[in-house]
């Protein structure tokens, strides 16, 4: 691992992006990780050969597994949004170290129409559109995000929200939720985190993407090391108290 040659004094992190995104939203995160001598690992969600339209869950699903087996150890499963319903998913499976799950997409109570077959965020994106998304990011992370944005499959997402058994993880889990998430709102995120006896932290100022890409998002790695820390996944960083606000 960079930086540090004693194995169980660091940790692989497996990180698992968000529906429309890509493995550039964890930047900031693979910085702070790699400053304390932890690996990041987060590829590209890939669509299914049959295009974005044919792609669903279970393709989604079988990459994660994949990423975490290939490591060949025990990996720290961090996932945002979708992501987040993935590393749930898998965390048993795979035997993860220690579970984050940040704005989680949820199972609904009541089902919806069906999406579109795919959801056109790349091709109708726009930088003002962006920015509403992103409205607790500097100038930079939004233009960096709006040259980024891909369409996704809307039956992946509605399969996501159709799961109908969440099991509660062995592992240790924090969830953490933007205080100002609209997609996710932190009362779901507290009461999933409360379903799986998880801990659970609240980011202020921050939205649905804030958490990864905001102006907190460094921050709030430093807390997420700092709690991984706390749970004895990792040595604790020498500074960790809570710059991302966390209530």
């Amino acid at each position: 691992m960079p930086g540090n040659s004693n194995r169980d004094a660091s940790c692989s992190a497996v990180c698992v992006h968000g529906a429309g995104g890509g493995s550039w939203e964890w930047a900031i995160w693979a910085r702070v990780f790699a400053a304390h001598g932890h690996a990041v690992i987060a590829p590209d969600l890939q669509p299914s050969p049959r295009g974005v339209a044919a792609t669903r869950y279970a393709d989604y699903r079988e990459q994660v597994v994949r990423w975490c087996r290939g490591v060949g150890a025990p990996v720290v499963l961090i996932g945002a949004s979708l992501g987040a319903s993935l590393a749930l998913a898998v965390a048993e499976e795979v035997g993860a170290r220690a579970l984050l799950l940040i704005n989680p997409l949820v199972p609904r109570a009541t089902r919806g129409q069906p999406r579109a077959a795919t959801i056109p965020w790349a091709r109708q994106r726009s930088l003002a559109g962006t920015r509403r998304a992103m409205a607790d990011a500097d100038d930079a992370a939004c233009l960096h995000a709006f040259r980024r944005w891909r369409d996704e499959s809307g039956a992946v997402l509605d399969e996501a929200e159709a799961i109908s058994v969440i099991a509660s993880p062995s592992c240790p889990t924090l969830v953490l939720a933007g205080e100002f998430d609209q997609d996710i709102p932190p009362a779901i995120s507290r009461a999933l985190a409360i379903r799986l006896d998880a801990d659970f932290e609240r980011i202020a100022e921050a939205g649905h993407l804030g958490p990864l890409l905001g102006r907190v998002a460094a921050a709030t790695a430093e807390r997420a090391l700092g709690w991984l820390g706390q749970r004895g996944v990792v040595p604790s960083p020498a500074s960790c108290d809570d710059p991302a606000g966390a209530v």
